[in-house]
């Protein structure tokens, strides 16, 4: 049996070839299609990356050369991807959100020279900018539905027939594959992934295979994983948070990746299989909270009472739990009737019965929403990380959990701040650059540290905490500091709130956008008769802005500091958007392009003569055509707390 330390030895494939030889007939991966659950195992797997990286040899893909791939998660992004790397080439993932143009400058900086895509929709996209992108040898695609006119153009290939010619080349040298996969060696860069983008294009992390077992090993180190426990796989394929559970912790445990139907049935999906482990972004915990309070508000009035009563018990016990210190005696009945009467058929509503750990990471959560997880049972753990470092760096243990800090450091990871209390780490899962940056690669890691933009410190138990980007970092004009994500995550753990932009750098006060949920909101206003059509028309209600004035006033009443409370603020009349450039693929908020969005509405916040004005709102469809509309904001002050 090969000793766990030892996996750093490997590439990818390699490991692929190692748990194929050791657990061959066990099931690797699921995938759901047309209802039914297909099984692959993973000697079915490797067997498929084989034919794959054969026939990409065969079609022109050398070593160092990019592949990129775009599209949903499916098995094929990861046989793809593997298959690449086994003939030294570099996989790179693309956003299936991004658009044409979009593709065009990443495809561009990357120099990628072929491309994977799942379905016709993301081939169009390549269909639209191929003048544009000449260095594109060939359009391999997945799913053949609506591609039959494209199938006489030599551009674009079925990866059924780069199976096929795959399958003969191996039956003409079956010993050529091992060879390939044989010259791969642990820090050679297999993998692209793009950073965020607050702040224009996104950056190309050169990985390592090195770099990703590593993580692998350091997340299971810290909490140990069984080879039959089950993970669903409906994070982008893009994001470091994917790559690293389908590349990592996969490989180096051998659990079953499970993909969905679609996009849309990903939450079904999640409770047929019931994983034991998930991980996601805090939209998604915030999206699941805004569930079950709609699933409570519906039920019977004892139901609601039960829940409020046995919550409280709940968040208390969880104090104990997260802490690791006995719990009283009559506390402990209490939580544990609160979860078999309320809690326990709740998680089995929503697919987390088998659920041992939540993970959640690329923007901060709220301690409140946090501390609501750990109440009704869920282990959520926050993790803190970034795409250069394989995702994750510092991560909580079971029994010293707080909701206010990100943990403590994975095993051979350092952490220190700087002087000028940026967060700084170093580990065998740091990249090795950015790809034709040298400039930006030497300030990320500079010292030899890797550098990470967010501002934070280490408390009395050794726990990181993060205050937010360095460079989002407020100060008012009495140069007094606070941290607009930590009121925007006060804001966005009230139901009714789907996000908030919190304003006031070098201002008198703070002052916030506000997007209300159209899920929870509408809900509240049709129980209350109030009847509207559209969102622009719910989040301009009247009764909506007393809504949202008495969850404010709360905030307001629990925060100590006075320059901490939010004195102005306004209902946005459209949600915030990844395409409209407003939001990250990762769902983080662009601020600076947000307030030069909406300087009209900024400039309103902070002028108090103004209560209302007239705003034309422009809306772009898939097909290019824009309409506008106009409609009247309002502009709302905050009573002074005493």
């Amino acid at each position: 049996m090969t000793d766990r330390e030892d996996l750093q030895k490997f590439t990818i494939p390699q490991l692929l070839r190692w748990r194929k030889d050791i657990a061959g007939d066990k099931v690797a991966l699921r995938e759901k299609d047309y209802g039914y659950w297909r099984n692959i195992t993973w000697n079915e797997y490797y067997d498929l990356v084989r034919k794959t990286a054969l026939g990409l040899e065969k079609i022109g893909l050398e070593k160092n050369d990019k592949l990129a791939l775009i599209g949903d998660n499916i098995p094929e992004m990861l046989i793809v991807s593997i298959a690449a790397q086994s003939l030294g080439a570099v996989s790179v993932g693309i956003y299936q959100t991004s658009l044409p143009d979009e593709i065009e400058q990443l495809l561009g900086y990357m120099d990628v020279t072929f491309v994977f895509c799942d379905d016709q929709e993301q081939v169009d996209k390549l269909v639209e900018i191929r003048d544009q992108v000449p260095h594109i040898k060939r359009v391999i695609y997945e799913d053949p539905r609506g591609m039959r006119s494209y199938r006489t153009d030599n551009w674009f290939l079925d990866l059924r027939d780069l199976y096929k010619t795959g399958d003969a080349i191996n039956e003409r040298d079956p010993e050529r594959f091992e060879a390939c996969i044989d010259e791969g060696a642990p820090d050679e860069v297999c993998h692209f992934c793009l950073t965020s983008g607050t702040t224009g294009l996104p950056k190309a992390s050169m990985l390592t295979h090195r770099n990703f077992i590593n993580m692998g090993l350091r997340i299971t180190e810290v909490d140990h994983l069984e080879d039959t426990d089950e993970y669903l796989s409906f994070l982008p394929f893009a994001w470091i948070g994917e790559q690293m559970n389908s590349f990592a912790v996969a490989m180096v445990t051998g659990i079953t990746i499970n993909f969905p139907e679609s996009v849309e049935t990903s939450m079904d999906d999640f409770k047929e299989i019931g994983p034991h482990f998930m991980f996601g972004a805090p939209r998604i915990y915030e999206t699941l909270r805004s569930q079950i309070w709609l699933k409570i508000d519906d039920s019977y009035r004892l139901n609601r009472w039960c829940y409020k009563y046995f919550m409280k018990a709940g968040e208390k016990a969880a104090t104990f739990k997260m802490s690791g210190k006995k719990m009283p005696v009559m506390l402990r009945i209490k939580a544990w009737l609160g979860k078999a009467v309320v809690f326990r058929p709740l998680l089995n509503q929503i697919g987390f019965m088998r659920l041992r750990r939540a993970y959640t990471g690329g923007a901060a959560l709220g301690p409140e929403l946090f501390t609501f997880y750990q109440a009704i049972g869920v282990n959520l753990k926050q993790i803190y990380g970034q795409t250069e470092i394989i995702g994750i760096a510092y991560m909580h243990r079971d029994g010293d959990i707080h909701s206010d800090t990100v943990g403590k450091p994975l095993p051979q990871t350092e952490c220190k701040i700087s002087e000028e209390g940026e967060i700084l780490s170093r580990s065998p899962s740091v990249c090795v650059g950015y790809y034709k940056l040298p400039d930006k690669t030497m300030e990320l890691l500079e010292g030899g540290w890797l550098h990470s933009g967010d501002a934070g410190y280490i408390d009395k138990n050794g726990h990181l905490v993060v205050i937010d980007r360095v460079s989002d970092v407020m100060h008012n004009c009495k140069d007094e500091m606070f941290s607009p994500m930590f009121l925007e995550n006060k804001i966005k753990f009230s139901p009714y709130v789907k996000e908030a932009v919190i304003f006031g750098d070098k201002m008198d006060y703070v002052s916030a956008l506000i997007n209300v949920s159209p899920l929870v909101v509408g809900k509240w206003a049709e129980d209350r008769g109030i009847s509207f059509t559209t969102y622009m028309d719910l989040s301009q209600k009247p009764e909506v802005a007393d809504l949202i004035y008495d969850e404010i006033r709360k905030i307001n009443l629990n925060v100590e500091k006075e320059h901490y409370r939010i004195k102005r603020f306004a209902i946005l009349y459209k949600l915030l958007d990844v395409d409209d450039g407003e939001l990250t693929k990762t769902g983080k908020i662009r601020r600076k392009f947000v307030q030069e969005k909406y300087q009209n509405l900024y400039e309103a916040l902070y002028d108090e003569s103004i209560s209302d004005m007239m705003v034309s709102a422009e809306y772009q469809y898939q097909d290019g055509q824009t309409t506008s509309v106009e409609t009247k904001i309002c502009f709302y002050t905050m009573e002074e707390v005493s």
